[in-house]
């Protein structure tokens, strides 16, 4: 289990490496929920995500010899693009088991920062599969997207960054894919707020992780359809469910309708460009699925890579899953 001297410890690691993203606020988005927000925008981190912290806090500690030989990890973009990133930056060669309906935009980052992205389709096989393979036969060492406590910790510096800026939240709403993000958030929160109320927010399609908080076990979904590419998992990791048992408050889902209006939002509102699954923090209060009223809230920002074309599809009624 990842406790917060892990994250303070990644916060110092990798700090000469990752940027100390913004926090906005919004007097219109206050004065809709009658509530203070305090958005942490991870779309302007390096790699246009939060995923970068994790990736250059795992990618830190291995040895030489395994950064020389290279690393693997299987994601469907930001992961891929933090930890390519990651690998450029330390001389380390970086393969991507990726699904093959990822988004363009993603890959092509992926290729730009010099990962090798290697396809697969999600009816055929499983990335976990054909990723564990693939290390074994190249000599590789798996960096996994989520299910790690480098990669949590690094997460977790998000919002200890936030904290440390806003002060004292009442209430924190978090992205929620894997896990990663919440797990290493939740730490982080609880420790510096214990009373701070830590939500993790999935799309409808993809509630493995709303289902699984409320049965007490690790719950499935097959290939989730939702527009949040990035909560596409099938499901938690044990490690990233035994964090969100022990310090998350709730999880709750949201539709794609309403995320389709936060990116709305955010664009038109507060100039920033975020990414469906980014938007799934804020949805929440949104879709009225938490009673934010009077309260500081914290607000976590995923991710900004986005493709302009499918937002824009979106935002004219389209399904934006093309």
């Amino acid at each position: 289990m990842v406790q917060f001297s892990d994250i303070e410890d990644a916060a110092r690691r990798i700090a000469s490496y990752v940027h100390q993203t913004p926090v906005l606020t919004s007097s219109q988005l206050n004065a809709k929920f009658d509530a203070q927000f305090f958005v942490k925008a991870e779309s302007f981190q390096r790699s246009g995500s939060f995923k970068f912290r994790g990736a250059m806090n795992a990618m830190l500690q291995l040895t030489e010899d395994q950064r020389r030989n290279g690393v693997l990890t299987y994601s469907s973009g930001n992961h891929a693009q933090a930890l390519a990133l990651a690998g450029k930056l330390l001389g380390a060669p970086v393969v991507v088991v990726m699904p093959n309906d990822a988004p363009a935009v993603k890959r092509a980052a992926t290729e730009g920062y010099g990962g090798e992205v290697i396809l697969y389709d999600r009816d055929e096989t499983t990335r976990e599969a054909l990723g564990s393979r693939l290390a074994e036969e190249r000599g590789l060492t798996l960096v996994p997207p989520y299910d790690h406590p480098h990669i949590i910790a690094g997460a977790g510096t998000a919002v200890r960054e936030l904290i440390l800026e806003s002060g004292e939240l009442d209430m924190l709403l978090v992205c929620l894919g894997g896990g990663g993000l919440l797990s290493g958030s939740a730490v982080s929160a609880k420790a510096l707020m214990p009373a701070c109320q830590v939500i993790g927010v999935e799309p409808e399609a993809g509630d493995d992780i709303a289902r699984s908080f409320r049965s007490g076990q690790i719950e499935t979904v097959k290939d989730p359809i939702t527009i949040a590419d990035g909560a596409r998992t099938p499901s938690a990791s044990a490690l990233t469910f035994a964090h969100i048992q022990a310090h998350v408050d709730d999880v709750v889902t949201v539709a794609d309708s309403t995320l389709v209006e936060c990116t709305k939002f955010y664009a038109e509102r507060m100039k920033v460009l975020v990414e469906p699954t980014g938007c799934l923090s804020l949805a929440a209060a949104w879709e009225g699925k938490v009673d934010v009223r009077g309260k500081r809230v914290g607000v976590v920002v995923s991710g900004g890579n986005v493709d302009l074309s499918r937002l824009a599809s979106l935002w004219t009624g389209g399904s934006g899953l093309d």
